[in-house]
This record gives structure tokens, sequence and C-alpha cells, in this order.
């Protein structure tokens, strides 16, 4: 499936969306949620923990906290302020309002570590933070080596009416001793800053398609974080880059999305916070997912249309007997990013939901979709086709554009590729080409049919003995075991062919047959010699990120420390 539309040399990134992209030329993301907000006024927008807010409140909400940014502080349009939020109404109130004040916005894990805050915080230049109160200790050990002035603090049932909001809190705080004690007599609470806002008009702010929107940090797995400068013009384009792929399973006001991915996270960011708000869709807000017992009660309260995750997100529910008895008559769409899916976790997902897993990829550089499975035309272990308005190329180690059908370097042009790393000109330069292609790192193959399939990360790829061996590859045979819930393959040195393959496995049934030589035997009977793991582990469970990729570098390093 060719795309819509063709791309031409964009040598400056982020600066306008293409007028096939943008037919309601909007310039802002701020137009794009105020439209919607007059639009689907007495709609639900977001859900979180029974209480619902409607696209009205939302914007009300998101005025009043603008109207304190410009009356009570002294931040000015370009300022970053540092959003340190889990998936909780609050969320989305203070980004918009912060966007609504021209400020940008530095999304900020909250699990992160104080060394971690201070980096962003200091990186980014942040003025301003809102966080969390169960997060605030951490801001505690910091903040006087950073140059945040003001500091917001908020509860997690902030928003809930007066009996329910103290009651929550309070089980939260006392009971439950979710939030470790700090001292941070500067910071105001969140409810205080919008009753004071609401006193004031807001005075709009124009922006234009070229200004910096979102400081969007990169993971952080491949060293230090560095800030994506993602443009008005970028989260546009990829936001109808993506409508428009998803086109007639998008109707206006009829759907509800579960969003247990972090809003933080670019991917959820793009797909609940525009995407789904432009249709006057419905978000459901999951603050923590790994708690999947109420994850699955929260399920059963909805009936849902669409569902967004990742790989070993739906491995993890589809092994409980309660995610078996949710009502999935209403599922339409299940949406997977954010690492590769294999065919097991696909197929199991289809068989206990009845819907089939449409896979895209994406990069924070890219706003970030770059390809996508079309609805209806999916191809499992794919990520589909490129969106409209976006080139792809694939390059050897020289740089020359690979033949078509051969795994080399994906490239990427297009709208929705950065303005660049924030402050870091070098390492700009070193993904950039100058005609405007973003050089991503992953290993890719063009098929003949036109979509993509993501062979590996180059970092990851294992070489043994002058032959590639892509973990992916191995992982997905592995996972295809009917007893191995979850697998990892690394390279590790070995004298005989210079890397080896190790595998970490969790197993569905720790009693049932686990011996490295039986997975061993499976997989010779479907790998190539070179590819069968030499070393297989067993473990209880494997590392991972916030949003659940498995960290490879972290198996990695454990085992260069075993083995030193």
């Amino acid at each position: 499936m060719p795309n819509e539309h063709a791309q031409t040399a964009c040598p400056e990134n982020g600066v306008a969306v293409p007028t096939s992209l943008n037919p309601q030329n909007f310039q802002t993301v701020v137009d794009v949620l105020t439209s919607s907000c007059e639009k689907f006024e007495d709609f639900p927008a977001f859900s979180c923990m029974d209480r619902t807010l409607t696209y009205r409140e939302l914007n009300e909400k998101s005025d009043q906290f603008a109207g304190y940014i410009q009356n009570h502080t002294d931040l000015k349009p370009g300022d970053r302020i540092a959003v340190q939020l889990p998936n909780v109404l609050q969320y989305p109130v203070v980004v918009f309002g912060a966007l609504k004040a021209g400020l940008i916005i530095v999304n900020t894990n909250p699990l992160y570590t104080p060394k971690e805050l201070e980096h962003q915080f200091n990186d980014s230049g942040a003025k301003a933070l809102v966080v969390l109160a169960n997060m605030a200790h951490n801001v505690e050990k910091i903040i006087h080596k950073t140059g945040i002035k003001h500091l917001i603090i908020t509860e997690l049932a902030d928003f809930h009416s007066p009996v329910k909001r103290v009651l929550i809190n309070t089980v939260v705080r006392y009971v439950k001793k979710m939030v470790p004690s700090y001292s941070l007599p500067q910071a105001k609470c969140l409810n205080d800053v919008l009753a004071q806002g609401k006193n004031h008009p807001l005075t709009k702010v124009k922006g234009t398609q070229k200004d910096i929107v979102v400081l969007q940090y990169t993971g952080g797995t491949t060293g230090v974080a560095k800030g994506a400068m993602l443009t008005n013009a970028n989260l546009i384009s990829n936001l109808h880059q993506l409508s428009f792929r998803l086109n007639g399973n998008l109707s206006e006001t009829k759907e509800l999305y579960i969003a247990p991915l972090p809003l933080y996270h670019i991917y959820a960011f793009l797909i609940h916070g525009l995407t789904l708000f432009e249709c006057g869709g419905h978000t459901v807000l999951i603050p923590n997912p790994r708690d999947l017992p109420n994850f699955v009660k929260e399920l059963k309260k909805w009936k849902f249309t669409g569902f967004v995750g990742l790989n070993t997100l739906f491995v993890g529910l589809c092994n409980r007997k309660d995610f078996q008895e949710v009502d999935f008559s209403s599922l339409k769409l299940t949406c997977s990013g954010g690492m590769p899916l294999t065919h097991a976790a696909a197929d199991q997902w289809k068989q206990v939901t009845g819907c089939q897993v449409v896979e895209g990829y994406g990069l924070t550089e890219t706003s970030p979709v770059v390809s996508f499975n079309p609805v209806g035309y999916e191809k499992v272990g794919t990520i589909g086709v490129p969106v409209d308005e976006t080139q792809v190329k694939v390059i050897d180690d020289s740089g020359v554009e690979a033949p078509q059908g051969e795994p080399g370097v994906l490239c990427v042009r297009g709208p929705q590729v950065m303005k660049g790393y924030w402050q870091q000109e070098k390492a700009t330069s070193e993904v950039m080409t100058p005609d405007g292609f973003l050089i991503t790192g992953d290993i890719a193959v063009i098929q003949d049919d036109g979509y993509l399939k993501i062979v590996d990360r180059a970092k990851d790829m294992i070489i043994v003995s002058g032959f590639n061996v892509y973990p992916t590859e191995v992982e997905d045979i592995l996972c295809s075991h009917p007893n191995v819930l979850e697998a990892a393959a690394i390279g590790v040195d070995d004298d005989k062919t210079g890397e080896a393959v190790k595998v970490f496995i969790v197993l569905r049934d720790p009693e049932g047959e686990q011996s490295t030589k039986a997975i061993r035997t499976f997989c010779k009977e479907h790998l190539a010699a070179y590819k069968v793991p030499k070393f297989v582990e067993v473990r209880e469970e494997l590392p991972k990120t916030n949003v659940g990729k498995v960290l490879r570098r972290a198996l990695r390093d454990e085992h260069k420390a075993e083995a030193s």
C-alpha cells in the first residue's frame, strides 16, 4: 500500500504542516485542543478513579491554570515547565493550561531518580514544576540545585468532590503510605492555583507552527537523555498522519479508549492527548497499570472501543482469568507500539479479545509515528507502511541506500521529524542528514509489498562468527514456545565465535518444562544454528522501563558484572 502523498526535500524540520495534513488550517496544538473543547463541550473527555472531566470542564480548568501562570508568576511564553504526573486528571489540565500560556512542556517520568530529575530540569532550563505529592520527596532532594522557581504540588484525588478528595487522599497518604514525607514550604497546591487563576481572564498567546511545544526526553536507555524539540508543526502533522491512517475507525464522540500507557510518553500523548481528543473521544486513564487486579476491575466498568498498549502488557493481561471475563464486545481497535509485537502475543490477544492488534512504529524524535499497519490490512510481524507525507529508506554501513529487501539502518524524512535536540547541535548533526532524513538506528527491511519490518536495534545486534543475529527474531521464536511467557536475547563474549547468544526467559508454568536443553532443542527446530542460544537463563521477571520495554542493556550489564 503506497503512501497517498509524496514528501519532498525537507532540509528544515518542524517548520510547517503540509496542506494535505491540515484541512482545518490549525496553526498550533492549542488551536486543535480549543476547537475540540468548543465542539464537544458536553461530552466526556477524561475519566480516572470514578471522576470524569467533560471537554467544557477541561477547557475551564486549563484556562484557570493559564490565568495563574500569566498573572501570578513571572513565566513568559517560551519558558519551560516540567510536568511530573502519572495518568491522572490533573495531567491534561496542567498541560493544556501551560500550552495556553505559551509555555513549553517538559514531560517528566514520575519514576525518575533524583539524579535523573536534576539532569532533566537543568538541561531543559525548567523554571516551573508540577508534581504529584507521591514523588515530591525526590524533588526536595535536588530542587535547590536547579533553576525551578515555581513549584506546584497536587494529590491523587484533588479533582474529586470534597468528601471523596479528603477520603482518598487520606487513605493514600496515611493508610497505604504511598506519599513519603517531604518539606517543600515554597510549594503551591494545584487547587489553590486554579482558584487564583479563576479570577483572571486568559490572554491569548499567538503562536506559530514552528514554535516548540514539547521537550520530549529520550528514554535514556542508551546514554544521557536528550530533549527532542517537537514543534506545533511536528505534532499537528503527526496527529493527522495517524488520524488518516485510522480513517473510518474513529467516530466522533463514539470512541472510548483505555489509557494504561503514561501520557508523559509521546506514544500515549499523541493518541490520547491529540488524535482521540480531536474526534471528541473519551479516554479512561489508568494511573498504575502494573496493578493488574485493579486494572482489570476498572476495565470491567467500561464498554471500550479502543485499547492502546504494548507487547508485555498484552501478555500480562491475557494470562489472567479475570481479564478473560471482561466484556470485549465493543472493542474494535487495539494499537501496539513502543516495542516489537511478537506473533505469540498478537495471537493470544486476538484469541482472548477477538480483536486484531494493529502495530505501528515510531520514535520520540518523530512525534512519534513513522508507520502504522492499515486497519483491515494488518500484517503481524511488520510495522505497516509509512504514514502520509513520509519517506523512508534503509542504508548500509557506508551510508549507501540498500537494495529493497535487504536490511539496513532505517532513515525517515517527514513533517513529524523533530526540529533537533535541545541545545545539542552535535548530537543533532549525528542523527540528521543534510537533506532532512533522521537516522533512526533501527535495522529495518522494506518488503516488496511496501510494508516495513524492524529487524532490530543496531546496538543490540549480535554478531556470531561474522553472521548477524537479531535479538527480536530469537525472542519471537522463544515466545512461541508453549511455556515461555517472555524472552530477551543478548550477545555475550565467546572465545570461538566472538559473540554467542544468551537468552533470559520467564516461564508461564515454573513447574512445567524448563530445562535449558529442551529450550535449545526447540530453538534448533526454528532457527539457523548460529542463532540458537548457547546459554539459557530462567528468570522470575525481566528488567523493564516504566513503559514496559525490556532493558537488554541491564541484562548485558548484569552478565558482565557476573563474568568479571
